[in-house]
């Protein structure tokens, strides 16, 4: 039996770091994953900005369950215009226009399909789509407001010992029980960014 589950995280924090050094660290997923106690693996793939994560954790039955994500990065600039200028599409804003009025950036995690299969339930290897925001904007010289928002959706195999349990019980346990190791693992993950910050505090 096929289990669907979703997860979600977020996060509203200050970084004590300037801005664009700010956006140059957390553009990195290599970098800032490699902080997740969950991720086995980050790499660029032969496609443009698409990125493979290779995540692991271990199944009630202490098997290693492998989870394989295709994630597309996009960012784009945060421009608020003041109500005076008109315009019907951003690419007619003249470049001085938008970097008057850039507020911030915005780094854009999206789901990629995948070049090949990757369902083996022999293997307990599935694909996970990520979706995430990363809103990022200066708070003075030195200081980062970055506004974290994450989605994970998994398919699995259910063993049969937990198929006794209403479905949609079960799947109401599995989407909260995801969300808590998502958001736990997330904290984990920018806590141990501070080693790089000169902190990074709670907005």
């Amino acid at each position: 039996m096929k289990m669907e589950a979703t997860g979600v995280s977020k996060g509203d924090w200050i970084f004590h770091g300037e801005f664009n050094h700010t956006v140059a660290y957390l553009s990195d997923q290599k970098k800032i994953l490699g902080f997740n106690p969950f991720c086995h693996k980050v790499e660029l793939t032969d496609i443009d900005n698409v990125y493979k994560w290779h995540f692991r954790v271990t199944d009630p039955q202490n098997n290693p369950f492998d989870v394989i994500f295709f994630v597309e990065q996009l960012e784009e600039l945060l421009v608020e215009l003041p109500a005076h200028i008109e315009y019907n599409d951003p690419a007619d804003l003249p470049d001085e226009v938008i970097q008057r009025y850039t507020v911030g950036k915005k780094i854009r995690w999206q789901h990629h399909p995948a070049p090949d299969n990757i369902e083996d339930p022999g293997k307990y290897r599935f694909e996970g789509k990520a979706f995430a925001d990363m809103e990022l904007r200066p708070v003075d010289a030195e200081k980062t407001r970055v506004q974290f928002d994450l989605r994970i959706d998994v398919c699995f195999i259910l063993y049969p010992a937990f198929r006794i349990v209403p479905e949609n019980i079960l799947h109401a346990m599995t989407n909260a029980g995801m969300s808590i190791i998502m958001q736990t693992s997330t904290n984990k993950m920018f806590h141990s960014i501070t080693k790089d910050f000169d902190k990074i505090t709670k907005s």
